[in-house]
C-alpha cells in the first residue's frame, strides 16, 4: 500500500466511495453524492484539500481520511479486504484532521470490529449520531402539487441567486434580502455529476421559489441520495414539501434508482414513508 495526500483525484475518489458502498453498507452514509454536495457547499473549505488522506494499491485507492467541511469530524473508510489498513487510518485522520476540541468519526452501530479499533485507537463513544433512512422506490407516488404551483428544474450552476436566496429561506435565516445579499457570496456551484432534472422547486404563481429537492443519482449504483429538501416557512404545511420530494423520487426510479437515502431522523421523512435503516453514533478523542 502507498499513502498520498489528495490532489485533485475527485472522479477516483468518488469511484472509491462507489465501490465501498457496494461492497459494505456499514459506510452508506458516507457516499459518493455527500462528499460532492459537500465539495461545492459554500462552508467547505476548500484550503484543506491537501489535507484528505488516501491509500492506494496500485492506481486505485482503497482506503480515505476525509474531513467534513472542516476539521473536527472525519469519514474514514477502507474496502473490506483491506481491513487491516483502518487502524492507520484512523490514526492518519487524528493527527492531520482533528481541531483543538479532538476528532469525531461516525462509525456504525453493527460494525463492531471498526467499533473495536476505534477503541483500542483511543476513541470514546458520544451522544451524537446519524441516522439513515430508507425508501423502496417500488411504484409512481402521487406528486401532485396545490393548484398555482408548478415545479421547476433549480440549477445552482445557472441560477445561483435563487438556489442560494431558497436556502436561505428554508433553513431559517430570515427574509432580508439585504441580510442575505451581504452574507451570502453568490456564486455558481458546479458539480461534476449533478442531474438539474432531480434539481426540483416548487414555484408560486409570482414565480418564486417556495419549496425544493434535490436528489443525486449515479448509474453505477442502485440509489439515490436525498440532499437537501426544504420550504420557505410562509409556505409550509401546503404540502409542497411532500409534492417535491415525490417528485424527485418519481424521476430517480426512472433513472434507475430503486431506493432512495437520507440522513435524517426527521418525523417529516416517516410520513412520507421513509423506514429507519441504519444508524451511526460519533467516537470522539480528544
Amino acid at each position: 500500500m502507498e499513502f498520498r495526500r489528495y490532489n485533485g483525484e475527485y472522479d477516483a475518489l468518488c469511484d472509491f466511495l462507489i465501490e465501498l458502498n457496494q461492497k459494505s453498507r456499514n459506510h452508506i452514509n458516507w457516499n459518493w453524492a455527500r462528499f460532492e454536495w459537500m465539495y461545492a457547499h459554500p462552508e467547505f473549505d476548500r484550503n484543506l484539500l491537501s489535507s484528505i488522506g488516501l491509500w492506494d494499491d496500485g492506481e486505485k485507492i482503497v482506503g480515505a481520511a476525509i474531513y467534513d467541511m472542516y476539521f473536527g469530524e472525519a469519514f474514514c473508510g477502507v474496502l473490506p479486504e483491506y481491513d487491516n489498513l483502518y487502524p492507520e487510518v484512523l490514526e492518519y485522520a487524528y493527527h492531520e484532521l482533528k481541531d483543538d476540541s479532538g476528532l469525531g468519526i461516525s462509525i456504525c452501530d453493527e460494525d463492531h470490529a471498526k467499533i473495536k479499533v476505534a477503541e483500542n485507537c483511543g476513541f470514546v463513544l458520544s451522544g451524537q449520531s446519524e441516522q439513515v433512512m430508507k425508501f423502496d422506490l417500488f411504484k409512481n407516488f402521487s406528486a401532485a402539487l396545490p393548484a398555482v404551483f408548478f415545479f421547476q428544474d433549480l440549477d445552482p450552476e445557472i441560477d445561483p441567486y435563487g438556489f442560494q436566496w431558497l436556502l436561505w429561506q428554508g433553513f431559517n435565516h430570515g427574509e432580508d434580502k439585504e441580510e442575505f445579499e451581504k452574507s451570502e457570496k453568490i456564486v455558481p456551484q458546479i458539480r461534476r455529476h449533478f442531474n438539474r432534472h432531480l434539481s426540483i422547486a416548487a414555484v408560486n404563481a409570482a414565480g418564486e421559489n417556495v419549496s425544493y429537492c434535490c436528489l443525486w443519482f449515479n448509474e453505477k449504483t442502485d440509489y439515490a441520495y436525498v440532499e437537501p429538501v426544504c420550504t420557505v416557512p410562509a409556505y409550509r404545511r401546503k404540502g409542497l414539501s411532500r409534492a417535491v420530494v415525490y417528485e424527485a423520487l418519481n424521476r430517480a426510479a426512472i433513472l434507475g434508482a430503486k431506493k432512495a437515502i437520507v440522513i435524517s431522523d426527521m418525523f417529516f421523512y416517516e410520513k412520507l414513508g421513509f423506514k429507519k435503516d441504519m444508524h451511526f453514533s460519533f467516537w470522539w478523542k480528544k
